[in-house]
Order: C-alpha cells, then sequence, then structure tokens
C-alpha cells in the first residue's frame, strides 16, 4: 500500500553541500513530467481514480504548491524569520478548485516549468551565510532550514511524479 504523504516523517539533517544535488533534482521535474505524459492521451492524463486526483491534476498539485516554497524562502530570508512556517493547505482547496483538467497539458506543464524555474533561482541566489537559518515546519513540528525546503520540495515532487506514473501504468494495463 502507498505511504500517503502526511505520514511521512522527515530527518532534516542534510549537510549543506548537498544543495547543488537537490538544486539539481528540482530543476530535473518538469522535463520528468513532460517525460512522463508525452503520448498520452487527454483522456488518460485527466482519467481519475475513486477519489484522488488525476495525472494532470497531480502536476498542476505541484504548480499550486510554489507559492508555499517561495513563502518559505521568505520567511527564512527575513532579518527576523518567524519561530513557524507557513503552513500548507492540508485540504489543497486550491488544487480541488483549480480545475486542472480543464486546460490543454502543455498549459498545466508550462505553469509548472515557469514556477519552478522561480524556485530555483531563489535557492540559487541564496545568500551562503545564511544557509543554517530556521524555522519550525507546522505540520512536521521539526526545524527546517533552506535545504530542508529544498529536500522536502524534491520529496514532494517524487511523491506525485512516482503517482502520475502509477495511474498512467495501471491505464495501460487496465487497471
Amino acid at each position: 500500500m502507498r505511504e500517503k504523504w502526511t505520514d511521512r516523517t522527515f530527518r532534516f539533517d542534510l549537510p549543506v553541500g548537498r544543495m547543488p544535488f537537490l538544486l539539481e533534482r528540482l530543476r530535473g521535474v518538469a522535463a520528468r513530467l513532460e517525460e512522463k505524459v508525452r503520448g498520452v492521451s487527454s483522456e488518460d492524463l485527466r482519467r481519475r481514480v475513486g477519489e484522488g486526483w488525476s495525472a494532470q491534476e497531480n502536476i498542476g498539485h505541484l504548480s499550486d504548491l510554489e507559492h508555499v516554497h517561495l513563502a518559505r524562502l521568505d520567511e527564512l530570508a527575513a532579518a527576523s524569520p518567524p519561530e513557524t512556517l507557513m503552513a500548507a493547505d492540508i485540504k489543497n482547496r486550491k488544487t480541488w478548485e483549480a480545475d486542472h483538467n480543464a486546460r490543454p497539458i502543455d498549459e498545466v506543464l508550462e505553469e509548472f516549468r515557469v514556477g519552478r524555474a522561480t524556485l530555483v533561482e531563489r535557492f540559487e541566489k541564496w545568500d551562503p551565510a545564511r544557509l543554517e537559518v530556521r524555522a519550525i515546519h507546522p505540520r512536521l513540528r521539526v526545524p527546517m532550514r533552506v535545504i530542508d525546503v529544498a529536500y522536502f520540495t524534491a520529496e514532494h515532487d517524487d511523491y506525485h511524479l512516482a503517482r502520475v506514473h502509477e495511474l498512467l501504468a495501471s491505464f495501460r494495463t487496465g487497471g
């Protein structure tokens, strides 16, 4: 059985020297998504299984959360960072209301690509002297640094990439 994202726990203890590798993961997500959907019918991209999102909605969801990652970086960049970082909407109302299935997949992918480029640029311009600034992640209740925001984002990306893969593979096998 697939682990729920909200059941995951994290140890934020990566050395800051791993940031270039995380940035490479973050940079590559748009290309990985594009590869997964290449040649897939609009019907299959928009098909829901049960109460979950379609593959296309999972992709749109990644775009929907870019503002959370950017807001957390803004908070960590502040002269006096807050004790606790901005919380994401655990009910994902933005994704449910966005109607990503009503848009062409190319538009959904481009929106993600643009948002992700902005996020990666923010990480790349981060002042190395402030890499250890930290604040509490609101759900996990553990301190996060800038590298931890990058790691958390990359893990969330992979969670949804795996979901897109599962959905599309199940349609190919008739599941």
